[in-house]
Formats: C-alpha cells, sequence, structure tokens
C-alpha cells in the first residue's frame, strides 16, 4: 500500500485482484477478498452484518450496539496498543479517515506488520452506493452489496411514495449537536431523510464548517429567527456531539417560542439511525415519517378485525397506538445486567425479523414481556411470535396507558383468583374499561384485535 508514488516497491510485480484507493487516499492492494476481518468502526460493522458475514467478522471496536452478533466478537481499540490487533492475525483492517488522522502510529504499525488496512467513509449521502459496494469488494461480496442496496433505495422509494403527496408539510429544524447549536448540511444522511419522511428542513442555508463535512454551525439566533416556522425539532442523541434532549431545549433562552417546543413537538433520536452511513438509515427514516405525520403512518385502524390478536402484532399495536418512538441501544446499553430482558436477545427474533423493532420497543416500554426456558442449565429468552395474547395479559398494558383512581365499591369478579394481575383486572372492571362475561373475567381467553382497539380507543373518550 502507499500512498501517491511515496514507498513504492518497483519490483513488487504480483497482479492484485482488489486494487484501489481508499477514502484515505491510501492505495490498497490485495490477492483477494479478506476472510478475517477486524471492523474499528461501529458503522462498517453494521454493514458487514448487513452483507451477511458474521463468519469473516473477527473483531469489532469499542462503540458498536448494533446488531446484537457483535457481543460474540472480540473487541479492539485503536487507541491502545496495536500488538493485540497483530496478534488476532486479521488479513483486513477496516478504519475510517479520522482513525487515521487521529492515531497514525497505530495505523502505520499495522501497515509494518504486513496486514492490509482499508480506510472507508462516505461523505455524503450521494456516496452510501460506492462505499458499500467498496466493502462488498474487499469481502468478496459484491452481489450481496448490489442486492441490499436494491432492496434499500426500493424501501426509500416505498417510503417517498408514502409521504409524497401528504400536504401541507411540516416544517423541520435538525440539531446535530448542542455546542454552537450545529445542524446538517443538505447532502447529509439526515437532511436527506427528512426530505423522504415528508418533512421541510429549515435549514437549506446551513454551509458546512469544513471542506468534506456535513455538519454546520447554526447558533440560536438563526433557530429563533425561524420559531414560528418550526413545526417539528429532531434532534439526536448518541455518544458524539449530539444535540440537547427535550428538556434542555426547552429551557434554553428564548427556546419556549419556537413552535415545535411549545407543542411538545420535539423527537429525540438515536445518532445511529439519522446520521450514521449504514442500511438502518430506513429505519431512523420510518421514525421520523412516524413522527411528522402519526395520523397517518401510526394508524391502528388495520388492527381492528375480529381475528386472535397475535404477539407479533400486538407489539406493534401498542408502540403505534402509543406513537412510541422505536428502541435503539447506545453502545453503554450492553455494559448493565438485565434481570427482565436484554435488547436482541429473543432466540426467535431475529435482528432481521420484519417487527423487530416493534417487539424491542414494547419490551422496553413495558408493553410486553417475553419468556424464559432452562437448557442446559442457560436461560433461552424466546418472544413466542406464534401465541396469541391473553385478557389477563391485555390488561396489564392496557392499565399502563390509565391513570386510574381505586374505587372503594368493587365489581365481583367470579375468577378472579384466576387472574395474575387481581388488582389491575379489578381496577379495569370497576371503571368499566373491560367487560366480564357471565360474571367472570376469563383471564386466558385470547382477545382479538378489535377488543384491543376498542378498549384503547376508549382512552380518549
Amino acid at each position: 500500500m502507499e500512498r501517491g508514488l511515496d514507498n513504492v516497491n518497483f519490483l513488487d510485480t504480483r497482479e492484485y485482484t482488489i486494487d484501489f484507493v481508499d477514502d484515505s487516499g491510501r492505495r490498497v492492494k490485495m490477492e483477494g477478498p479478506a476472510s478475517r476481518v477486524i471492523s474499528l468502526y461501529s458503522a462498517h460493522t453494521e454493514n458487514l452484518f448487513a452483507l451477511e458475514l458474521d463468519d469473516q467478522i473477527i473483531g469489532v471496536g469499542t462503540s458498536e450496539s448494533y446488531p446484537v452478533e457483535f457481543l460474540d466478537k472480540a473487541v479492539f481499540d485503536y487507541k491502545s496498543d496495536p500488538e493485540k490487533v497483530i496478534a488476532a492475525d486479521p488479513d483486513l483492517v477496516l478504519i475510517r479517515p479520522f482513525i487515521e488522522r487521529k492515531q497514525p502510529d497505530f495505523v502505520d504499525a499495522l501497515r509494518q506488520s504486513g496486514i492490509t488496512v482499508a480506510s472507508f467513509y462516505p461523505e455524503s449521502q450521494e456516496d452510501f452506493d460506492r462505499y458499500i459496494m467498496n466493502l462488498g469488494l474487499v469481502t468478496g461480496r459484491e452481489k450481496m452489496a448490489e442486492r441490499k442496496l436494491k432492496a434499500f433505495h426500493n424501501d426509500l422509494d416505498a417510503l417517498r411514495e408514502l409521504t409524497k403527496d401528504i400536504s401541507p408539510k411540516i416544517n423541520v429544524f435538525f440539531e446535530a449537536s448542542d455546542i454552537e447549536l450545529k445542524t446538517v448540511t443538505v447532502d447529509s444522511v439526515a437532511a436527506r431523510s427528512i426530505e423522504i419522511a415528508g418533512g421541510i428542513n429549515v435549514a437549506t442555508d446551513a454551509e458546512p464548517m469544513t471542506k468534506g463535512t456535513t455538519i454546520a454551525v447554526y447558533g440560536a439566533e438563526r433557530i429563533l429567527e425561524k420559531a414560528d416556522q418550526i413545526d417539528a425539532y429532531v434532534t439526536q442523541r448518541g455518544v458524539m456531539g449530539s444535540g440537547g434532549n427535550l428538556h434542555t431545549i426547552s429551557i434554553r433562552p428564548g427556546f419556549n417560542t419556537i413552535k415545535a417546543v411549545k407543542e411538545g413537538k420535539v423527537l429525540e433520536i438515536n445518532q445511529k439511525l439519522i446520521s450514521s452511513p449504514t442500511f438502518r438509515q430506513l429505519k431512523g427514516v420510518y421514525e421520523l415519517a412516524r413522527f411528522f405525520y402519526p395520523e397517518i403512518i401510526d394508524d391502528i385502524s388495520s388492527f381492528n378485525i375480529d381475528a386472535p390478536l397475535n404477539r407479533v402484532d400486538a407489539a406493534e399495536l401498542f408502540v403505534r397506538y402509543d406513537r412510541r418512538p422505536a428502541f435503539a441501544p447506545t453502545a453503554s446499553y450492553y455494559d448493565k445486567e438485565y434481570d427482565g430482558h436484554t435488547y436482541g436477545m429473543f432466540e426467535d427474533v431475529p435482528s432481521s425479523h420484519e417487527k423487530f423493532d416493534f417487539i424491542e420497543t414494547s419490551l422496553n416500554a413495558g408493553f410486553m414481556e417475553g419468556f424464559k426456558r432452562r437448557e442446559d442449565s442457560i436461560d433461552i429468552e424466546y418472544f413466542d411470535v406464534d401465541g396469541t395474547v391473553t385478557r389477563d395479559e391485555f390488561a396489564k398494558t392496557l392499565f399502563l396507558f390509565y391513570d386510574l383512581v381505586p374505587m372503594k365499591d368493587h365489581v365481583e369478579i367470579a375468577d378472579l383468583d384466576k387472574s395474575s394481575n387481581k388488582k389491575i383486572v379489578q381496577s379495569l372492571i370497576d371503571h368499566n374499561i373491560l367487560h366480564l362475561e357471565s360474571g367472570q373475567f376469563n383471564p386466558e381467553r385470547t382477545v382479538t384485535g378489535k377488543e384491543v382497539v376498542e378498549a384503547l380507543e376508549k382512552i380518549n373518550d
């Protein structure tokens, strides 16, 4: 590898099947696709898993959060001694230009040991396809990369189609960082996501801080000039230079005059969903559309059918009804121990599951619970995706949406002792939210979608 003609080995006459210049300006030459890869940037890791390279990934960085399969990989830190990476014997280490600039000695040590290092980072939305194809190139997954990109763009187009005719569209300000109140430029992943989701970016005049970045200093004064125009305020939350939260934004001088802040229309969204160059941008766009137009995107009328309610559908129904943003963990999430459920650990709900986000969000919100079984002295978590929701389970969830005061006089429930949520069931019956059937609650009977929708709609009556 060489930069320009520096350190070119003119005696090296071998032919390389892979030969290109990476995003740090270094020439990368490989005799074939890598089979032992260490990824030191979380976006690379996500995308490698998306390209179904689980077996080839032997190590990851320190800021990973998705997919949960990364937990099975060795962890490496580019701020530490390079000998740990060298000892792992990778044939490719993936970095980004930031690492090349901040830790040049670490990167040089890898190269001097004979390890191929490739630096990738898409500077704008337009660079995303090239970036994914480069990952496919160095890992032998070019065909897979093409298929994934095609599906990705088809799904984005479908979302764009869903929101294009909505009128009037809402005006959006996006806060990238609360330091100097930064936003993003129009060619950024976040700005394009807002546009696809049917929002209008009010900061189209934002200029990049430096060449090659999509971050722009905007400042409070310019934001407040648009106070009456901002229908929705989106702030990204994460580990690096993130925006403020609902509270800190609301107490800034003058920010209580911003329309979105006054109306509580502030969305805190995980940085990985909105600004990271991964296939999860699709999830970020969808979350924006849900926030911008909840009456359209989160309409629950399709669940109002007289048929047993599946547990997966129930998770989606509860999250949509509550208009709750999808839960996405940060890297620090995995440093804690959880007695109930840890994100991504259901054996029957892989990260590729169509309703993965609804299921995990419903668990995080307490709307639903999972199950455990013991196998070979190990607790196995599962959601029971083929199961249905009982009256007893639904009562517990429904109770979360109410602020009920216990009543002095109680309705007699013949089979109350069969319920595992006796006080909850009694309160819901007393308040005429749920009804008895011939004097009995029938806690084990499966509820229908129609029953659930009708009970939820009573909340707003």
